[in-house]
């Protein structure tokens, strides 16, 4: 998957840009201040970077920024080793389209998909897409804590990691409940006493599931038992009674059913006294059967009474609910059975820990193995990558440190960080400890290159990671670039000619003033217009001389990519 299209409108300089996107490798390039760097920072916004009002152009009430991921797989992303896409059949990844408003108050909305999103969505359905490198932005290489991965990606360890990880969790677990159970049987009379005692408090009442709503339901015909039969039989008596309702509305049925048929209005009010009728007859069959069965019997109240002041006690001291009531019995009853069974107990959770222990200590030999078996390689190879962009003398050390046993994290027994010498006569130093932003951007891509196919981010973006470079160390940094692009996506910002010449497309950004106000534009040149571009990128200007100079480089480095 890749980035095809990109449409920012009212960020900062930026009134509107359409940016239309293939694969290989895209450079961006024009004038300092231009805007470049704005498109960047547009991208963020659809990774879930931070937003604030500061972002909207001048006069306008928002800023937005859409993007569209699609496209064909590139070549070894998203495909596996016989060539298939995972997804579709037909080469295609699935499409994923965003977007991203501020408004001038700083307020943001975020849409995946076409559906409402979170920043965080964004940043976790997304931010795996596209990897970011800035001269300043190279926290993921100067992050110790991410060395091990890097490693285990060239080592291709994926699997012995898992597994690691796997038995570590089993491991944490049966420490903790060894813990745990050696916490209990440390008090263990006193724990057993409580418990037994909040097993027997329960048992005494015996509560059942729903009976508590159950006696609430039935209290009120206990309480008031006599006056509702007393008043259900009234009313029987008044409907069922010689003269009653029932008697008198069968009267008034009858004098209308002398002269159905006469007139419509009549009979409906027939029909509508019938179902009267009808529903007065279920009435008294109703009441019949209340009256009779209403229970006022005393003793029935007092101990319904009294069940429900005990289920109330319980439920204040270990409910709210009688649910939470019985769960509570059954937690107890079963911890005293773990107490009860005391050494045994304790004896089975040690030889789950040495279990474990084993276990892990087996898969952290393994992972620390293969890293150790890799390392060698992993050295030359970014020695050789860092040759290749003019640092000859470059010296890698993938350090791998043994920590105490309980030390162990989940991402390995050991610590692996990447120390870097500049020249053979000087000590390997870390690498957040090198001062030329230039040797970091370098480093960083000798890094990218020899991951190779190991790095599954699809879209690689590079924002002025050459600066403080040229001449030939220029070209080698573009020809580097042209490699990474060959399997991802690769879009480059850069002021170097050298890069930009290997470029497979090259968009201008270009920033202009019209009425007081900076406009800026974005466009593709080909042909005549690439060469004024690469000449003015090499002296400023496009004179004869520069001209001649960037179709010679232009040829130098070759042909883009079809």
């Amino acid at each position: 998957m890749m980035l095809e299209e990109l449409h920012v409108r009212d960020l900062a300089l930026i009134e509107e840009a359409w940016l239309e996107l293939g694969p290989g490798m895209t450079v961006l390039t024009g004038e300092t201040g231009a805007g470049k760097t704005v498109l960047v920072g547009a991208l963020k916004l659809l990774l879930g970077d931070r937003a604030d009002a500061t972002l909207v152009r001048a006069g306008a009430t928002e800023a937005l920024v859409e993007g569209r991921f699609g496209g064909a797989a590139l070549a070894g992303v998203n495909a596996d080793a016989n060539g298939a896409d995972g997804g579709t059949g037909d080469g295609a990844a699935p499409e994923r389209t965003a977007r991203r408003r501020v408004s001038a108050d700083g307020r943001s909305r975020c849409y995946l998909d076409g559906e409402m999103a979170t920043v965080g969505t964004l940043a976790d359905e997304l931010g795996p897409l596209v990897d970011l490198h800035g001269q300043h932005d190279h926290q993921e290489l100067l992050r110790v804590a991410t060395h091990a991965g890097l490693l285990d990606r060239f080592a291709g360890a994926a699997p012995l990691l898992e597994a690691y990880r796997a038995a570590f969790r089993v491991h944490a677990e049966a420490a903790a409940a060894l813990a745990r159970l050696q916490a209990a049987l440390g008090d263990r009379e006193r724990r057993v006493e409580a418990l037994q005692a909040l097993v027997d408090e329960i048992d005494r009442v015996a509560p059942e599931p729903g009976e508590d709503e159950a006696i609430a339901a039935r209290l009120p015909r206990l309480r008031h038992g006599e006056k509702l039969a007393a008043a259900s039989s009234a009313a029987h008596r008044s409907i069922s009674e010689d003269e009653g309702a029932a008697d008198r509305l069968a009267d008034a049925l009858s004098a209308l059913t002398r002269v159905h048929g006469i007139d419509p209005v009549l009979d409906e009010m027939t029909t509508a006294l019938g179902s009267v009728d009808a529903a007065l007859g279920t009435a008294v069959i109703r009441l019949r059967d209340y009256g009779e069965g209403v229970d006022y019997d005393p003793v029935a109240l007092e101990e319904a009474e009294a069940r429900s002041a005990a289920l109330s006690v319980l439920k204040r001291s270990h409910g709210p609910s009688l649910d939470d009531v019985i769960a509570a019995r059954e937690d107890a009853a079963a911890e005293l059975e773990t107490l009860g069974a005391g050494e045994a107990g304790l004896s089975a959770a040690r030889s789950a820990v040495v279990e474990a222990d084993g276990a892990l200590t087996a898969a952290a030999t393994a992972l620390s193995s293969a890293r150790a078996a890799a390392s060698a390689s992993f050295e030359e190879r970014l020695a050789e990558a860092a040759r290749d962009l003019a640092m000859p003398h470059a010296r890698f050390v993938a350090s791998l440190t043994q920590l105490p046993r309980e030390s162990w994290t989940a991402d390995g027994p050991e610590k692996v960080e990447f120390l870097y010498a500049p020249a053979s006569g000087e000590p390997a130093r870390q690498l957040a400890r090198i001062a030329s932003g230039g040797e970091v951007s370098r480093v960083m891509l000798a890094l990218k290159s020899v991951l190779g196919a190991a790095d599954t981010v699809p879209v690689l973006v590079f924002d002025e990671i050459d600066a403080g470079i040229g001449g030939a160390t220029a070209l080698a940094v573009g020809r580097r670039l042209k490699s990474l692009a060959q399997r991802r996506q690769v879009l480059v910002i850069t002021h170097l000619a050298q890069v930009a010449a290997f470029a497979d497309a090259q968009l201008v950004v270009e920033k202009s003033e019209e009425a007081g106000r900076v406009h800026t534009s974005v466009h593709t040149v080909t042909g005549d217009d690439r060469v004024a571009e690469i000449a003015r990128m090499l002296a400023g200007s496009a004179s004869a001389a520069s001209l001649a100079h960037a179709r010679e480089l232009l040829a130098e480095v070759g042909p883009p990519a079809v």
